[in-house]
């Protein structure tokens, strides 16, 4: 026995013998190694703790900081307790496979090479297993951290009040419930198999378990704790089969109808369904069978019946679904899907809000033969926009940046202001805001300290341009004036503004230059995170990597970090919970600019509804160009939206406030709950902003997008794929991607006065006629806001769609030839956005021309496409397309505006401007006309610079002569202010 003890040592022991001294390092080195280490570790908590605390010292100061600590303490909380839930699993099944060894093990070779691990280990035993378990306690924790969403979500959830057809159950229960119980049994399934990998292990390292050794392979005690965890991984499997039954009201599929087909079909209901209810039985029973190995110590039963499981599995969960679709569905499968298409109709329509769409049949062409009736329609049935908002942001670039280190963005926004009448007119406007490139010296102090912030907003009208092309700007210069009441021009947050800035201290910044020039400031306002506190000081140099925060004298009594400064940065932060709209948009609102931000609430756990990738559907021509107007969703695959909220950011103090927008939303409810006192109710809203709200655009492309399939109700229709419509592309530029929905102020059929409206098209698959024109009510203010109204086509007449329409323009002899012409030298033509307007059953289409001349490339308006029916016009203002259109006036010889050749020779050399007893007018006047001879000058050599100057100092003299006029009606000459396009033209 001796002998054999001395073979076998204890499995508790270590080895025993002589132990080898190593040569110790000398006491100073020991000392320096520790201080060493000491530090390190200090630096490393104090990265980590800079990065807790620069964001905590954020959220406090917009005053979110319940979201912080409510996102914080989720964390946390859900960390600890999967963390130690997994550690004490694994840990409690090793050390149970530990006692349960036996207290000898066989002579063998396998064991003898085991003993040698046995010994290796023995010292270390209780730290191995330590480490073990806080190593799968912090995965786990860390994975259980991310779902805090869904944590919160399933304990704060509110009822939707919506059944689904299908189990009767609150569609809460699939978009609440359901992701929480699979996030548990996925926990406890990685759990128990951890458990029983670690066991396996600790008891074929201990004996318990032998592979090659003669008799038997498991001792009586591993057996049963094996078992024992087997049969808890098969009880999970049945409570997965169990859930599955439910999984599949949200289960996407390929259905040939649609993509991302969610819901029961024919062979998940009557196949699948059973299937699984079957297979839970199963499950269950095998599970008993595992249990039952405590008593019976034989593995026999339970492997049968998991191999039982395993086979119906195959045969019940795989091939009779199979069998089902072969030989009952595809022979008639008409009929037998017929009743499950119907509910995603239904689901589908009600979870993207589109279900209330109002379709009527349209007959696409006009009975009316009195052309002067349908001219005067005309103009009455939209105000035509022909300042595209994607094209001029050269334009106002070039007119309008006063300084290199101003900038506006690439797409421009549409938006309702009054004029000096009181009349509301559709507004192009943008914001003049900081863009350090171009700033002649980069520098750290110039880039954070000096060049803090933009100025000002710059506005034109719509629907006009002057004679010269330009946009009439309704507020321009620098300081911005206009029409609009005074308000803080100073741009601190921005859509282009997005490195960190330092204000308040001893630096000041540069605000703005003028003809006395340059002005210097310092930030009044309470944004940002005070820097006077080392500590903060400290915090911040980490975690921006600037060590020159800490020692900078830039940086003093009053110094404030302004970051996370565009709109969407702002509102993503304080509603992590959110998925924000890609376009915000600027507003002046109670004498402030408040950036508009919409924002959604979503789920993809709708039953029935059908799923759409926000990615996809929103990307359209111009986010192929300009990839900051698209969504970036946190749930990238959706099956219901709703526009939830409305958020602003004050340009000038950065603060952010989230409005409630749809009252009805459970989603949004529950968010409110998990959240208090983040999201303002409805009521809060004022009159100014209400104003500015819209429809917003991503949740249209959504929609829009959605109605290609779902604006028929019938599912025999659905399923023959007849209906089936697509948006077009984009027919005004080379992309294949597709045309962006606009913004226009227009009638729709049986409307008695104009709405402001996002509007589309769309053409039937693969081809390139006109399906439909749809068009959503986006006043906010309005009665009717949100409501959808979708003018059908006939089938049996060919109406022309939007690439039709350019294609007729293109290839007009008369119209291609003056193209040509103002392509003349180094000239572009761009076109404009082709705007679609209905009018007494037909439809007008019109489309600005621009012209961008010269070196500086910016566009100027030159020409308006219109075409109504098979009457196509091309003029230089809308009123005179619109008459050539309607024949009321006849076609006027067109020539390429100020373009060098074009019929100057054959007309007088100038002509002698009227004379006035008015000294100021008569002194207007003649600058006016030198004004423009030196412009006619400039353009015969192709100066456009020159050109630019010489209109703008035709403005200014024609300012001058109005002034003049004012102050003598009577001798006023209207006719000498022509600079002004006809009726809203260019």
């Amino acid at each position: 026995m001796r002998t054999l003890a001395f073979q076998m040592p204890d499995r508790g022991g270590g080895p025993t013998g002589p132990r080898i001294r190593v040569g110790r390092p000398s006491r100073r080195v020991r000392t320096l190694l520790l201080t060493l280490g000491v530090l390190a570790v200090l630096a490393m908590a104090f990265v980590m703790f800079a990065g807790f605390w620069t964001d905590w010292l954020w959220f406090r100061s917009v005053g979110y900081s319940s979201v912080f600590t409510t996102t914080l303490s989720t964390k946390i909380g859900l960390f600890f307790v999967f963390g130690l839930l997994m550690a004490a699993a694994v840990g409690v099944n090793i050390w149970l496979a530990h006692r349960l060894r036996p207290p000898l093990s066989a002579m063998s070779m396998e064991q003898q090479s085991l003993d040698r691990y046995r010994m290796a280990i023995a010292p270390f035993k209780k730290w191995l297993l330590i480490g073990i378990t806080a190593l799968v306690g912090l995965i786990a924790g860390a994975s259980a951290a991310g779902q805090w969403r869904t944590w919160l979500m399933w304990v704060n959830g509110v009822p939707f009040g919506q059944k689904d057809p299908q189990f009767h159950l609150d569609v809460s229960f699939f978009a609440f419930d359901l992701p929480w119980y699979r996030f548990l049994l996925g926990f406890g399934f990685a759990a128990t198999v951890l458990s029983v990998i670690a066991a396996a292990l600790t008891h074929y390292l201990y004996g318990g378990l032998r592979i090659t050794s003669p008799g038997g392979r498991a001792t009586a005690a591993a057996t049963g704790h094996l078992s024992v965890l087997i049969g808890i991984f098969v009880a999970l499997k049945a409570v997965a089969y169990w859930l599955d039954r439910y999984g599949l009201a949200v289960k996407s599929s390929d259905f040939k109808a649609t993509d991302n087909w969610t819901g029961l079909r024919y062979v998940d209901a009557n196949a699948y369904l059973p299937a699984k209810t079957i297979l839970f039985c199963i499950a269950v029973i095998c599970a008993l069978l595992f249990f039952a190995t405590l008593w019976r110590r034989t593995w026999q039963l339970p492997v049968i019946g998991f191999g039982l499981m395993v086979l119906s599995a195959i045969l019940i969960g795989g091939l009779y679904p199979a069998i089902v679709q072969k030989f009952q569905v595809q022979p008639n499968e008409q009929a037998k899907e017929a009743p499950y298409v119907e509910k995603n109709l239904e689901a589908t329509r009600k979870a993207y809000d589109i279900g209330g769409t109002d379709v009527k049949k349209y007959p696409g062409v006009s009975n009316t033969q009195d052309t002067s009736k349908l001219r005067t329609a005309a103009t009455d049935a939209a105000s035509f926009r022909l300042l595209d908002p994607n094209i001029v942001s050269p334009t106002f670039q070039q007119l309008q940046q006063m300084k290199a280190y101003y900038g506006f963005p690439s797409n421009l926004d549409v938006d309702r202001y009054k004029d000096k009448d009181g009349k509301e007119q559709d507004t192009v406007i943008g914001l003049r805001e900081l863009d350090l490139n171009g700033v002649q010296k980069n520098n750290w102090i110039n880039d954070h300290f000096r060049y803090t912030h933009g100025y000002g907003v710059v506005a034109a009208k719509g629907t006009e341009a002057k004679g010269s092309g330009e946009p009439v700007f309704t507020e321009s210069d620098l300081p911005s004036k206009g029409n609009l009441p005074p308000y803080q021009q100073r741009i601190y947050y921005g859509e282009k503004t997005t490195q960190y800035s330092i204000v308040g201290g001893p630096q000041k910044e540069i605000d703005y230059s003028d003809d006395s020039g340059e002005k210097t400031t310092s930030y009044k306002g309470k944004s940002g995170v005070n820097l006077s506190n080392p500590l903060n000081r400290a915090a911040y140099a980490v975690s921006f990597g600037e060590p020159q925060m800490l020692y900078s004298g830039a940086i003093g009594e009053g110094s404030r970090i302004l970051y996370n400064r565009t709109p969407k940065e702002r509102v993503e932060a304080v509603a992590p919970w959110l998925t924000i709209d890609g376009d915000a948009y600027p507003a002046v609102v109670d004498g402030k600019i408040q950036w508009i931000v919409d924002a959604y609430t979503t789920t993809n756990g709708y039953p029935y509804a059908s799923r759409t990738t926000l990615g996809d559907t929103t990307a359209d021509s111009l986010t192929a160009r300009n990839n900051q107007r698209q969504v970036v969703a946190q749930q990238n695959q959706v099956n219901y939206i709703r526009n939830s909220v409305k958020a602003t950011v004050d340009a000038y103090s950065g603060d952010v406030k989230l409005y409630e927008w749809d009252t009805k939303d459970p989603i949004l409810k529950t968010w409110r709950k998990a959240f208090p006192d983040t999201v303002k109710d409805k009521s809060e809203i004022s009159p100014a902003l209400m104003d500015h709200l819209r429809y917003p655009q991503d949740l249209f492309k959504v929609q829009r997008e959605l109605l290609t399939r779902y604006h028929v109700k019938d599912a025999d229709t659905f399923l023959s794929g007849s209906e089936v419509w697509e948006v077009p592309s984009d027919p005004t530029n080379q992309t294949s991607s597709a045309v962006p929905p606009y913004y226009l102020s227009m009638k729709m059929p049986g409307s008695k006065k104009q709405d402001f409206s996002l509007t589309t098209t769309f053409v039937p698959n693969k081809r390139n006629n006109l399906s439909a024109f749809m068009a959503v009510n986006a006043d906010a203010g309005s009665p009717d806001y949100g409501k959808m109204q979708i003018l059908k086509m006939p089938t049996d007449r060919t109406v022309d769609g939007p690439k039709l329409v350019q294609s007729q323009f293109n290839s007009d002899k008369d119209i291609a030839e003056q193209i040509r012409l103002l392509k003349g030298g180094d000239s572009e033509v761009d076109y404009g956005n082709l705007l679609t307007v209905p009018l007494d059953g037909g439809l007008l289409y019109v489309e600005p021309v621009y012209v961008k001349g010269g070196g500086l490339k910016y566009p100027l308006l030159k020409r308006v496409l219109v075409t109504y029916g098979d009457k196509i016009a091309f003029e230089s203002t809308l009123d005179k397309a619109l008459n050539v259109v309607f024949g009321t006036e006849g076609a006027t010889p067109v020539e390429p505006p100020d373009k060098p050749g074009s019929g100057d020779k054959e007309k007088p050399d100038k002509q002698k401007p009227p004379t006035s007893d008015n000294p100021d007018l008569q002194k207007a006047i003649d600058d006016a006309q030198k004004a423009i001879d030196e412009g006619k000058e400039a353009l015969k050599d192709d100066d456009w610079e020159a050109y630019g100057k010489a209109q703008a100092k035709l403005q200014e003299a024609l300012e001058r002569a109005e002034d003049a006029q004012s102050d003598q009606p009577k001798k006023s000459d209207k006719g000498e202010k022509g600079d002004k396009g006809g009726g809203g033209g260019g």
